[in-house]
C-alpha cells in the first residue's frame, strides 16, 4: 500500500488589500453590515491565477526541501483559469521547471479536496511527489458593483507538496459529492460574472457540509471529539459557525481566515491550512477535517492524520 504525506506548504497573496470601508465608498454598505453578515473585514485583490499559483508553488517546494525535477506532476484547482484553452496548470508547470503531467480541476470551492483525493489516487498508482495548488482570481469574474458578490470574493493561492509513503499515510478517508440540479444557485457563464442565490446556498451548504464531514469521520472511525482541527472552506463565517454547531466541533478547534482573505474558492482551504501550521495549531498525531462546498453544487471532505 502506498499512502500520501503533505511535506511542504506555501501561499501567495496579492499586495492590494481592500477593506470593507474601501467597498463602502462605492457600494451601499458599511463595515458593520459586511462583518455581521459574512465575517469578512478585508480581502486581497489582484494578480493572475498562474502568477499566484507559481509563487505559492515555489514556497511549497522550498518548504518541502524539494526541487522542480523531483516533482512528477502539477495539479491545479481553480475556477478562474487564465484562459479557456489551454489549462493554467501547464503554464505553472513551465514556470516552475517541472516535467510530467499538469492539469486543472474545476470543482469550484471544493476543488482543493477533490484535488487532494485525485493526487492520492495518482500516487497510489505509482506517481512520485506531486504539487497540488488551489489558486483563484475571483475578482476577475465579479461585478464589483454587485453588493451581494463584491463584498465576499478575494484572490489568492495555496499549495502543498504531496509525497508517497509506505503504508496508509495521512489520508484516512474522503467523501466527494455533487448535485448538478443545483447549478442555478451559483454559476458564471462564459463572458459573464458570478451569480449566487445567497439564501439557498447558505441553506444547502450547511446541510451538505455536515453530511459529508460526518461520512468522512465515520469512514475514518472517528467522531467529533477526535477531530483536532476543522479546516473548512471560507465561504461565510455564519456557515462555518452553523457547521461547527451541527457537527459538535467547538469553534476554538476551527480555522478561520475569512476575516483577512474573504472567499477565495479553491484557495481557501490551503490558505487556512497554512495559517494553522504557521501558528503552531497542527501537531503530529492530530486529526484534521478538511471540508468545503461550491458551485455545481459540489461538496467534499477529507480526514488527515498529521505527521510522518
Amino acid at each position: 500500500m502506498t499512502g500520501i504525506r503533505i511535506t511542504g506548504w506555501g501561499i501567495a497573496l496579492p499586495d492590494k488589500i481592500v477593506t470593507n470601508d474601501d467597498l463602502a465608498a462605492s457600494l451601499d454598505t458599511s463595515d458593520t453590515w459586511i462583518t455581521e453578515r459574512t465575517g469578512i473585514r478585508e480581502r486581497r485583490i489582484g494578480g493572475t491565477t498562474s502568477g499566484l499559483a507559481i509563487e505559492a508553488g515555489q514556497n511549497a517546494l522550498r518548504c518541502a526541501g524539494l526541487t522542480a525535477d523531483q516533482i512528477d506532476h502539477v495539479v491545479l484547482a481553480t475556477t478562474t483559469p487564465d484562459s479557456i484553452v489551454p489549462g493554467t496548470a501547464p503554464t505553472v508547470q513551465d514556470a516552475l521547471g517541472i516535467r510530467g503531467g499538469a492539469f486543472d480541476i474545476n470543482a469550484a470551492c471544493s476543488g482543493f479536496v477533490y484535488g487532494l483525493v485525485t493526487v492520492a489516487g495518482l500516487i497510489a498508482a505509482g506517481a512520485g511527489p506531486i504539487l497540488l495548488i488551489g489558486s483563484e482570481t475571483l475578482s476577475k469574474i465579479t461585478d464589483m458593483d454587485d453588493r451581494a458578490i463584491a463584498i465576499i470574493v478575494g484572490d489568492g493561492a495555496g499549495a502543498v507538496v504531496v509525497e508517497p509513503v509506505d503504508g496508509p499515510g495521512q489520508l484516512l478517508s474522503w467523501n466527494l459529492n455533487s448535485d448538478g440540479s443545483l447549478r442555478h444557485l451559483l454559476y458564471c457563464e462564459h463572458g459573464g460574472t458570478l451569480y449566487m442565490d445567497g439564501k439557498e446556498v447558505f441553506r444547502k451548504a450547511v446541510r451538505v457540509v455536515v453530511e459529508s464531514a460526518e461520512r468522512a469521520m465515520a469512514d475514518a472511525g472517528l467522531g467529533p471529539d477526535d477531530i483536532s482541527l476543522l479546516v473548512p472552506h471560507q465561504a461565510n463565517l455564519r456557515i462555518i459557525v452553523a457547521a461547527c454547531q451541527r457537527l459538535g466541533i467547538p469553534e476554538e478547534r476551527t480555522v478561520v481566515v475569512i476575516d483577512r482573505y474573504g472567499n477565495t474558492s479553491s484557495a481557501s482551504i490551503p490558505l487556512a491550512l497554512h495559517d494553522a501550521i504557521s501558528n503552531d495549531r497542527v501537531h503530529d498525531g492530530d486529526n484534521l477535517l478538511l471540508t468545503g462546498f461550491g458551485g455545481g453544487m459540489t461538496w467534499a471532505s477529507a480526514v488527515l492524520r498529521w505527521g510522518p
